[in-house]
């Protein structure tokens, strides 16, 4: 095992002093800091009428520390094994004692603390939110643990689709379209879904006649008809939605009102606000109080549907797993098998 970690440890080393080394690296951390810098201060501007302006302001940050991450990691992982294979420089290594499994996981490993970078430069922000106030330590451990494992699984995508494919331009490619199945992809097919699946809506409403002195008379009874989307239906879309599941994730705190104080809890109220089925028969009655009929708040909405983290998370973990392991079934070398060799009388 020491042997195997030893070996780990070294692709890993081989591949972050490779990046450590290219200017542009730095270059592309500054912007990344500038850019966060823009928007908390931009979300400092825009939540001086919330409750917990640090909650939101730290929610604003993770989702777009989340939101770069997916846009840059990409590019840095999705040319790993085929990028040293046009280099020249895969072959000497597969020759040595490191083996496939070693050099695959070693690339996905260093691709993910290369993604992780993005992470330890926005941490003088998430200080900055989290001192301000709003955020509980449930929120910000949760929060950071998805995002760590999110971008873990973009590097592992990338790492594994550079693997299968020979060219890096094609892997690059082919890993933000994945990313962007899952993050753009879902939405359209949530949209599209709910308003392709509709039902039809009877609607009955009475309102009072407002003429000559009270008490008013009722009106007569009148009848709608419409149709509405079945969201309730194609929800399940969203499962895979990396802001979803970070959302769905994070603990939700209400303010005095019963309202999210961050946007974690907003995203999360809408998704689990389109679990609801809609009535098919409302009734709107202005003749008669009404009974205790109120709409239900979020904490009822929160309470009364189902969290669905775990399963965009497990797809997640399944597809990062099986683009790693088809990298090594392409990757390997059959240095292990070679026949023996002739004897000679």
């Amino acid at each position: 095992m020491s042997t195997y970690l030893s070996g780990l440890g070294t692709i890993v080393g081989l591949e972050l002093r490779q990046r450590v080394r290219s200017v542009a690296w730095y270059v592309l951390l500054g912007v990344f800091a500038a850019l966060l810098l823009i928007v908390t201060v931009l979300a400092f501007m825009v939540s001086g009428n919330w409750d917990a302006v640090g909650g939101l302001v730290y929610s604003i940050v993770v989702l777009f520390v989340l939101l770069l991450a997916t846009l840059v990691s990409p590019a840095l992982s999705g040319n790993a094994i085929n990028g040293d294979r046009d280099a020249a420089t895969l072959a000497p290594v597969q020759v040595t004692l490191a083996t496939t499994g070693q050099i695959v996981l070693g690339k996905f490993l260093a691709a993910w603390v290369t993604g992780l970078a993005f992470l330890a430069v926005a941490v003088p922000f998430i200080l900055i939110a989290t001192i301000a106030g709003g955020s509980a330590p449930g929120v910000i451990m949760v929060s950071l643990l998805v995002l760590v494992a999110e971008v873990g699984v973009v590097a592992a995508i990338g790492v594994g689709l550079s693997g299968v494919l020979a060219r890096p331009l094609f892997s690059v490619a082919v890993t933000y379209l994945a990313v962007a199945a899952l993050s753009i992809g879902t939405l359209i097919a949530f949209g599209l879904g709910g308003a392709a699946v509709r039902t039809e809506v009877v609607m009955e409403n009475r309102y009072l006649v407002y003429e000559g002195e009270p008490p008013y008379e009722c009106g007569q009874w009148e009848t709608f008809r419409s149709e509405t989307p079945r969201f309730d239906l194609v929800w399940g879309f969203l499962a895979a939605n990396p802001y979803v599941i970070l959302a769905d994730a994070t603990p939700t705190t209400l303010d005095r009102n019963g309202m999210p104080v961050d946007l974690f809890g907003q995203i999360k109220l809408g998704i689990r606000f389109a679990q609801q089925t809609p009535d098919p028969h409302p009734v709107y009655d202005e003749c008669e109080q009404p009974q205790g009929q109120q709409a239900p708040t979020p904490e009822d909405i929160l309470a009364s549907s189902t969290p669905s983290w775990f399963v965009g998370l497990a797809i997640h973990v399944l597809l990062a797993a099986g683009a790693l392991w088809w990298a090594w079934a392409r990757t390997r070398t059959p240095a292990g098998r070679l026949p023996t060799g002739t004897r000679i009388a």
